[in-house]
């Protein structure tokens, strides 16, 4: 009689068993709204359980860690998204993968460093305020510009994939990998200051990828004349590093106290002025060959050049006649 209770309750304890295993482990559970789970790299597995079970992600940590232990397999950290219904089993495969979810940050072609730092800001990655502080400080391309000022040109512009569990100094650091890789590609090699800074006054200049050239033969023919180069994007830049970039050119700014500000100091500003593309950099290297010296806007994306001060003027007043006309 002891022995048919004994058995009848150990059916009872395995049946409650296996329910509450399945409604831990099996029965789908919907999050509230979308989550997002940060498992941090050095969490412990029952730290991970309870935070999924604080997140409405599984419904028991123990049974979680029930599962857990009898796969026998590490969680890998990292950013989760939770959206809709799963069961804890498959939460546990979803870790066991490391299935993360990865933030996209682009970077066009002409990004500067506070472009970038608001795009890192914007995918939820970090402040801007610390990134700048990363990237103003040039010793992580020291090796190949000594004289390099700042991380500025050298983040190189593309579409990135970034998890929450990467620093920003690995995100600046993936981009500055990614310009070294670019510079292997076009043998790019010698005096990379001067190469990356005229790159990007050009990235600056022009949207149209044929005129590159043209328009960094025209700086380089400035600076062997010892012309100014007087570029507008540097003025933009000298106000941008002051702080004082009110989102127009004012007469102050061309008048602005700033190495950058090329109006005011012939050569090239002390470093980029922005993170130029490949065909920039590749124009930077291979300008055309002439002898201009000016080029305006020709209203349709393009531009004049021009040899002499004269024949600038006629454009100049071409471009104004285009625009009225619209």
């Amino acid at each position: 009689m002891v022995i048919r209770r004994l058995f009848i309750l150990a059916c009872f304890v395995l049946l409650a068993l296996g329910a509450w295993l399945a409604w831990a482990l099996w029965l789908p559970l919907t999050p509230p709204g979308t989550k997002f789970v940060l498992l941090r790299p050095g969490w412990s597995s029952r730290h991970i359980a309870q935070e999924l079970q604080q997140q409405g992600i599984i419904r028991s940590a123990r049974g979680f860690l029930i599962m857990h232990y009898v796969t026998v397999r590490s969680l890998k950290a990292g950013e989760y998204k939770f959206d809709g219904a799963a069961s804890a089993r498959e939460v546990l495969n979803r870790l066991m993968k490391g299935d993360v979810y990865v933030h996209t940050v682009v970077i066009p072609e002409g990004f500067n460093i506070y472009d970038v730092a608001n795009a890192v800001e914007q995918a939820g990655l970090g402040t801007r305020q610390e990134f700048l502080r990363i990237a103003t400080d040039p010793t992580p391309v020291k090796d190949i510009d000594p004289q390099a000022v700042s991380l500025e040109g050298y983040l190189f512009p593309d579409t990135y994939k970034f998890t929450r569990t990467q620093s920003l100094r690995d995100i600046a650091s993936e981009m500055l990998r990614h310009f070294r890789e670019e510079a292997r590609k076009i043998a790019l090699t010698g005096d990379f200051h001067r190469v990356v800074t005229m790159a990007s006054i050009v990235e600056k200049e022009t949207a149209a990828p044929e005129e590159r050239p043209m328009v960094a033969s025209v700086y380089y023919n400035r600076l062997a004349t010892r012309m100014p180069l007087a570029a507008d994007p540097s003025v933009i830049y000298a106000a941008l590093v002051a702080g004082r970039y009110a989102g127009v050119i004012r007469q102050s700014d061309l008048m602005f106290n700033s190495p950058f500000n090329t109006y005011r100091y012939a050569g090239l500003p002390p470093g980029p002025i922005a993170n130029p593309g490949r065909s920039s950099l590749e124009a930077a290297m291979h300008p055309a060959e002439s002898q201009f010296l000016y080029f305006v806007s020709d209203g349709n994306g393009h531009h004049r050049f021009a040899r002499t001060l004269d024949e600038h003027n006629r454009n100049v007043a071409a471009y104004r006649r285009a625009i009225a006309q619209r």
